[in-house]
């Protein structure tokens, strides 16, 4: 067969390769990854596909035809929710697995051993680069289980909008940052006049200076040449500190991981996101934590997730996200629908209502058991979401931030994304982008229709490379050096 059906519901098939007419009964050519239409539609009626509505056809649509964005209409959504009707118990697994981890004082446990250096406002960017700049590998050297210094700057910190909300989550990312266990040792540099000011967040989260954490600003200093000498030496002493600890073998509940994709294909759905679902559900049953992000991507699949939620709250809490970025893309004059990027369309992604429902598989079967806002420390354990934009460095900041000590990115149209301090893998939803990019790709979940594998058996090695990555395993994007560039709170509101 040259198609894949994913539900006898379902008026499309996927094409597993180009079709010419007359393959498949195709009455014009069809692409790769795009969709067929396998009965008459009549304008108006419903497309479905995963047994799922992605949209309605803009005109009458005869068997065989492609079926993409000149012929598909999308409709914001219009759902009736059921709560808690679709939870499914999680058998604790047979076996405890382990890692290697640094576990922290707090009692968090770190897959990554960095220095941060961490800037309220974007003036104080180029006092942390050169910082962090200072200190080379070949310096390095000497400190064996530290994973590098790194400058985590940004753009914001002042002329921020009055309303906190966007105040209050870079507040949120710089502190999560701060306390994500895979941070060793923390340096943080302002300006000295920013809205975000470093004594109002030290007062907020209760910080205090130490040999791990110290604060500086560059008008309190005398200039940026001062703030750096000083910035290096703080650094200096903190080294051995930062480097006197030790990986101890740690159980896989203390793992946090980051489910995000990007450069999504027609493949996402079929391959690379319901394989890591089910490693996040192996996950689950160790006690461990999964975390869905990038809000607008469950958009028209958000009612799945409302029926594995624990409760009402929990539903509810998803749902008033998903209404306040119906608002915010209608002040703005924007469509949920502008989500699928033209890589997501020419990979035969049509609606945001057809990539969320592959998106949404990346979380799984097992109950939702927390929501969170962006960049919010996740304290529940199992599968839960982050509220987030659809990009994905900013989605990933506020996940690292939530307190993600790995992240698993799958894509289809192909990615070079790394994180740090949090270890990046990435997973390719079809076999052919994997040869052309494998460099950058740690699993090919394309075998599951190149070779015939189960979701189940790529889903176990993606699960196994967590636990391998957790105890210092690199990835591909670690081993190229990715991640210093990819820390992108997310900017909300005004700037003024």
């Amino acid at each position: 067969m040259n198609t894949v059906r994913l539900s006898d519901a379902d008026n499309v098939v996927t094409a597993i390769q180009a079709l010419e007419i007359g393959q498949e009964g195709a009455i014009q050519p069809i692409p790769r990854g795009h969709k067929i239409a396998t009965c008459d539609i009549a304008k108006g009626a419903a497309v479905t596909k995963y047994a799922q509505v992605i949209g309605y056809a803009a005109e009458d649509i005869a068997k065989g035809s492609h079926v993409h964005t000149h012929n598909l209409d999308f409709r914001n959504v219009d759902t009736a929710y059921e709560f808690g009707t679709n939870l499914r118990p999680v058998a604790p697994a047979a076996t405890q697995d382990t890692f290697m981890g640094y576990r922290r004082a707090t009692g968090r446990v770190g897959t990554r051993n960095y220095i941060a250096v961490l800037t309220s406002v974007n003036c104080s960017a180029t006092a942390a680069r050169k910082i962090a700049a200072h200190f080379t590998d070949e310096l390095l050297a000497e400190y064996p289980n530290i994973d590098g210094v790194v400058a985590f700057v940004h753009g914001t910190g002042c002329a921020m909008g009055g309303d906190g909300t966007g105040f209050e989550a870079l507040q949120r990312v710089l502190w999560g940052y701060a306390r994500n266990p895979n941070i060793g040792g923390v340096l943080l540099a302002g300006l000295g006049c920013e809205m975000m000011q470093i004594d109002w967040l030290i007062e907020a989260y209760g910080l205090k200076s130490g040999p791990t954490f110290q604060t500086m600003n560059i008008q309190d200093v005398g200039g940026l040449r001062k703030t750096v000498e000083l910035g290096i030496s703080k650094i200096e002493k903190m080294l051995p500190v930062v480097n006197d600890v030790q990986r101890t073998e740690c159980p896989a509940s203390e793992l946090m991981v980051a489910l995000q994709c990007g450069g999504s294909d027609a493949w996402s759905g079929i391959t690379a996101n319901p394989a890591v679902g089910y490693a996040c559900d192996l996950l689950v049953a160790q006690g461990g934590t999964g975390v869905l992000a990038e809000t607008p991507e469950i958009y028209g699949a958000e009612h799945l997730l409302t029926a594995r939620a624990v409760d009402r709250a929990v539903g509810d809490k998803l749902i008033g996200l998903i209404k306040w970025w119906e608002d915010y893309t209608a002040r703005n004059k924007g469509s949920m629908d502008n989500n699928p990027s033209p890589g997501n369309k020419k990979g035969g992604l049509t609606t945001i209502l057809e990539k969320s429902l592959g998106a949404a598989a990346k979380g799984g079967t097992t109950p939702l058991t927390g929501v969170y806002n962006y960049a919010e420390p996740v304290t529940a354990k199992g599968f839960t979401f982050m509220d987030s934009p659809g990009y994905d460095p900013a989605s990933v900041t506020g996940q690292i931030a939530s307190g993600c000590n790995l992240v698993c990115f799958t894509t289809g149209r192909g990615s070079a994304f790394g994180a740090k301090p949090s270890p990046s893998m990435k997973v390719a939803t079809n076999t052919e982008m994997y040869n052309r990019l494998h460099e950058d790709m740690d699993v090919n979940a394309g075998t599951i229709l190149s070779e015939g594998r189960s979701v189940e058996e790529v889903g176990r090695e993606i699960y196994q490379m967590w636990l391998r990555m957790a105890s210092g395993a690199q990835t591909k994007s670690e081993a190229q050096g990715l991640g210093d560039f990819e820390f992108v709170p997310w900017q909300i509101g005004a700037v003024m």
